[in-house]
């Protein structure tokens, strides 16, 4: 099994294969502890972290988006900084995605500590059509680095993540019918995605497996990601080749930068329960700094991975004041969601997500709605994603505003082109159609605004 996703998030690397001994020589084998199985990836971590690192893999397919895919990574015996299954099933946070979800990023030993990093830096030019849309070039990405260490019959992981977002102002970059936070701390952002924070996630975790399939663990960050909700959607595979934010980010999965979390789970084979206390106020107009708050919210988030192909959540969450320009109001919240990916011909790798939110609020129900899906082959990847919105913050923060569907489609590509051993550039675009109801089609120019992005990204791979 690969250790790809111990950084917490697709995108990292799986081990080289190691090469083949030469003639003459013997190669060292580590013994596997008491009650590890051979070939089993539900096992205790074996040996040290260098030794599991170069377990062999089963083979090489063909490569996607310029990284050889290990055809037999689920054998292989790499484990997770959270429980014994397989490292590709860790995604951001503690969230679970399926253990067949696409590694790549860069990965390098330094003693018994695993060192895992992933990069990527995009060049977006943006027009959003219509009265409320408007045209931006902008910088947006992550840089992640990830530090793992044996720690028992578990492991101790570090990882911080940083963002070059806040170079794009504090307006962030326009989006038609997206919505939440603030630019100066007095008014809304609407039609436009704010930037994230420079620091997304400093946290820690530590694991101990209490028997073979089971494990306790506990995770902190400051900012960190609570358990609540799918992964963040830059790491969801369907749709992380796009530059371009949901509408559904405020329902889904916009806890993913919680500036204070302390998550406590229990891992039992596919299935993993959490509970956390974290910080629910949403980072304020000031993106350079670290932010702190009492840990006064809750969030419970059930996961169930029944195939390797299919990861399956629910999570409920209890947000204390979240809101700057809502002081006092409190909020509470639901998620259900579904992640899917394999290889679906030689060559093809297909993911899926499906996923729900909903936001209740001065006696109101708002729901969201996601559907995403990738397809890739060789160089080429193909993107896109369907939504629809109760949305009650277009025409402002009012307590009894109006909610209103709207609704949105996104299709794009990107072609990736190796540059180096670890870094790759992608030229991509996407196009998107708008839909608003009849009240507020004066308003946007029409019933169906459209918006496109053309934009250059930089890959470690």
């Amino acid at each position: 099994m690969a250790f790809a996703q111990s950084m917490g998030m697709p995108g990292m690397s799986m081990p080289k294969p190691k090469p083949p001994p030469q003639t003459g020589t013997k190669e060292p084998v580590a013994k596997p502890e008491a009650g590890a199985k051979q070939g089993d990836g539900a096992t205790a971590p074996q040996g040290s972290a260098k030794q599991r690192a170069s377990m062999p893999s089963s083979g090489m397919s063909q490569p996607m988006n310029g990284m050889p895919m290990p055809s037999g990574a689920h054998e292989m015996s790499m484990t997770g900084a959270l429980g014994p299954y397989s490292a590709s099933r860790e995604s951001s946070g503690t969230s679970w995605q399926p253990d067949t979800s696409e590694p790549m990023g860069s990965m390098s030993m330094s003693g018994d500590w695993m060192l895992m990093t992933h990069g990527v830096l995009n060049l977006v030019a943006d027009h959003q059509s219509g009265p409320r849309g408007g045209d931006k070039a902008f910088v947006s990405g992550m840089l992640m680095g990830m530090a793992t260490h044996p720690l028992g019959r578990g492991s101790v992981e570090f990882r911080a993540m940083v963002s070059p977002d806040p170079l794009m102002g504090p307006q962030g970059y326009p989006l038609l019918l997206a919505s939440g936070e603030t630019a100066n701390g007095r008014t809304p952002l609407v039609d436009r995605q704010h930037p994230h924070d420079f620091f997304m996630e400093l946290s820690g975790s530590v694991s101990q497996t209490i028997a073979p399939k089971i494990s306790l663990f506990l995770y902190g960050g400051l900012p960190g990601e609570p358990a609540f909700g799918p992964p963040s959607f830059m790491h969801r595979e369907a749709i992380m080749d796009s530059p371009e934010a949901p509408i559904t980010h405020h329902w889904l999965d916009s806890t993913h930068i919680t500036f204070g979390v302390l998550t406590a789970g229990l891992v039992f084979d596919r299935v993993k329960v959490e509970v956390s206390r974290f910080n629910a106020r949403e980072p304020d107009q000031h993106r350079w700094n670290i932010e702190t708050g009492p840990l006064d919210s809750t969030s419970v988030r059930l996961s169930w991975n029944p195939s390797r192909t299919l990861a399956l959540q629910g999570s409920w969450g209890y947000l204390k004041d979240p809101e700057q320009l809502e002081p006092g109001v409190n909020q509470k919240r639901l998620s259900a969601s579904a992640l899917w990916a394999n290889e679906v011909a030689p060559g093809w790798k297909a993911a899926a997500t499906l996923a729900w939110g909903r936001k209740t609020l001065h006696g109101h129900h708002d729901d969201a709605v996601a559907a995403e899906g990738s397809l890739k082959h060789a160089e080429w990847t193909l993107f896109g994603r369907a939504e629809m919105v109760e949305n009650r913050e277009l025409l402002g923060l009012e307590q009894d505003s109006q909610s209103f569907r709207v609704g949105k489609v996104s299709l794009g590509a990107i072609r990736d082109f190796r540059i180096a051993d670890r870094f790759a550039v992608g030229l991509g675009g996407l196009l998107s159609l708008n839909f608003v109801p009849d009240a507020l089609a004066p308003l946007y120019g029409g019933h169906n605004p459209t918006g496109v992005m053309g934009f250059v990204r930089l890959k470690l791979i």
